[in-house]
């Protein structure tokens, strides 16, 4: 629900502070107070395009915060998660337009660009009205909420995964038929590339094993030369040999009778004669290693060059070669396999799109059912609506032509507010009242599954009378029950069924001399006068105070 709305220079607005509650709210107001004001802020912090007329005369810029309390998994939290967006459960948004002309939008302090802003606030709040462009009027959304009436979720997922596995069977049979054709195109140059790279046979990482390898063998005489220094300086002329053992035998003959005070430097002196002797083992294999038969050298020159050469022809790195054989025995393999692949991919193809088309089938009959279901509930919302001789229908178009992710279907929602008038979109209709009123039904009908969590109706009750206001307040009752609902008013029957009620006034403020825009939440008594006021106008008179009266113990 949206919890708080902050508002700071924003044209008639100074300063406003509003702590909303749920259920059903009511702005009311004299024409002219700044409901318009408030709903334009509102929208600006939603992503609405920027506008620097918005900004309060004077002032360098002006800013709108909305804050919203979500429950754990709704939709917005995984927007703004995908997005790296921290989140724990409260969102507040940030809107500031500047005189100048540019604006900036923030989610939980994080700078966001408005294609995200949308994004998630489409997920908080709808706006209804007669002139609102966030509506039920999207026909792109018309599939979804049909679906998610007819609690068809599971089905569409079902026929969605089966779309992808569609999509990538024939993708892989376009990539093996194109490979087939370039195969057949490049004949003569592949059986040629497939002789020369089997015969050489690369493999990966070989040539920098060639290179260490030649590099070593080319310096190998420097390294003999100096192993053959490292034994002559250990040999030396044998003294330190000769002398360590004469000094070893002495001590040993003497350890027994030491008791054990000789025993390390004995233990140490015949390890040194070991390490000695050990020494020179390892100085005789490292000479054979460094051992090279010429010829070898030569040969690793050789294998050098081919693969450097033939990665040239196949502008290629001497790396890569191994891939690129790989790639084209692929390719020759598609030629002389006779068709296998082909027809494997072919059959695979063909059970995934009888599969996908089955459940395509299955979802549009789903589809047809809930639109009957839907329209009869959408048709008996429209008489105590004033819209008793319209007609509201849901359209399910099939066309196997079109497949999607989402099946084959096509779904508007049509309406005819006059007998014998064709059905049109809902965005055809000629009054914004009765568009207004179409929406109320649909909402009332669709509120549980899949609705915003926000909804805000902006004038709906124009130009109806009492009892059509009454009805019109039972529903917006009726929808604030599991969802917050805001409403902007004329009528003192929709008022009446308010939870919380505010109004909207416009006065002069003493200090600046300018006229401003207050919001003030109304107590019991003030509600009344108010209520009074929408009754009978300027003058309050005490019948009008008594039908307030009248009303309000009405929804007791």
């Amino acid at each position: 629900m949206l919890t708080a709305l902050s508002i700071r220079d924003i044209v008639l607005i100074e300063k406003l502070d509003l702590t909303l509650e749920a259920g059903l709210t009511v702005l009311t107001g004299e024409t002219g107070a700044g409901k318009s004001i408030l709903l334009d802020s509102l929208g600006l912090a939603l992503g609405a395009r920027g506008d620097s007329s918005l900004v309060r005369s004077g002032q360098a810029k002006g800013t709108v915060s909305a804050s919203f309390a979500l429950p754990d998994r709704h939709a917005a939290l995984g927007v703004l998660k995908a997005n790296d967006i921290d989140c724990d459960g409260e969102i507040v948004i940030r809107r500031v337009q500047n005189a100048d002309g540019p604006s900036r939008a923030t989610i939980n302090d994080q700078p966001v660009s408005l294609n995200l802003l949308r994004q998630v606030t489409t997920e908080l709040v709808e706006i209804h009205g007669q002139h609102a462009d966030r509506a039920l009027v999207d026909v792109s959304a018309h599939r979804r909420l049909l679906d998610a009436f007819g609690g068809l979720q599971a089905q569409v997922e079902a026929v969605s995964a089966l779309w992808r596995t569609a999509s990538d069977a024939a993708a892989a049979l376009d990539e093996h038929r194109a490979l087939m054709a370039k195969a057949e195109a490049e004949r003569d140059y592949l059986e040629h590339a497939v002789a020369e790279l089997g015969k050489l046979a690369p493999e990966p990482n070989e040539e920098q094993q060639l290179a260490e390898a030649r590099q070593l063998m080319m310096q190998s005489e420097q390294y003999i030369g100096a192993l053959d220094e490292a034994e002559q300086a250990l040999a030396g002329d044998g003294a330190a040999e000769a002398k360590i053992n004469a000094a070893l035998r002495r001590l040993e003959r003497r350890k027994d009778t030491a008791h054990g005070r000789l025993d390390s430097v004995v233990a140490t002196l015949d390890r040194l004669l070991a390490e000695y002797s050990e020494a020179g083992r390892a100085i005789d294999e490292a000479r054979r290693a460094f051992d090279y038969d010429p010829r070898e050298l030569e040969k690793s020159e050789e294998r050098l060059f081919a693969l450097r050469a033939a990665a040239r022809k196949y502008r290629c790195t001497v790396d890569e070669l191994a891939t690129v054989r790989g790639r084209f025995e692929t390719e020759m393999q598609a030629l002389t396999d006779g068709g296998a692949r082909l027809a494997v991919l072919h059959k695979a193809h063909a059970e995934a799109n009888a599969a996908f088309e089955a459940a395509a089938d299955k979802l549009s009959a789903a589809r047809r059912k809930a639109a009957k279901a839907l329209d009869k509930q959408v048709m008996a919302e429209l008489p105590a609506l004033k819209l008793e001789k319209a007609r509201f229908e849901t359209q399910v178009q099939s066309d196997a032509a079109k497949p999607g992710s989402h099946g084959v279907d096509r779904v508007e929602f049509l309406v005819a507010t006059n007998p014998g008038t064709p059905l049109a979109s809902l965005m055809k209709i000629a009054s914004g009242g009765e568009l207004a009123r179409f929406m109320l039904a649909l909402k009332v009908v669709l509120a549980a599954k899949g609705s915003a969590p926000v909804l805000i109706f902006d004038e709906i009750d124009t130009g109806v009378g009492g009892a059509v206001a009454d009805a019109i307040g039972k529903r917006l009752a009726r929808l604030a029950d599991g969802l917050q609902v805001l409403a902007v008013t004329h009528s003192p029957q929709v008022a009446a069924r308010a939870g919380q009620h505010m109004l909207i006034s416009k006065m002069e403020d003493v200090s600046s001399k300018r006229m401003v825009t207050r919001v003030q939440p109304l107590a019991a008594q003030s509600r009344r006068e108010e209520l009074a006021r929408m009754l009978s106008g300027a003058t309050v008179t005490e019948a009008a105070r008594a039908q307030a009266d009248q009303l309000l113990a009405g929804q007791g």
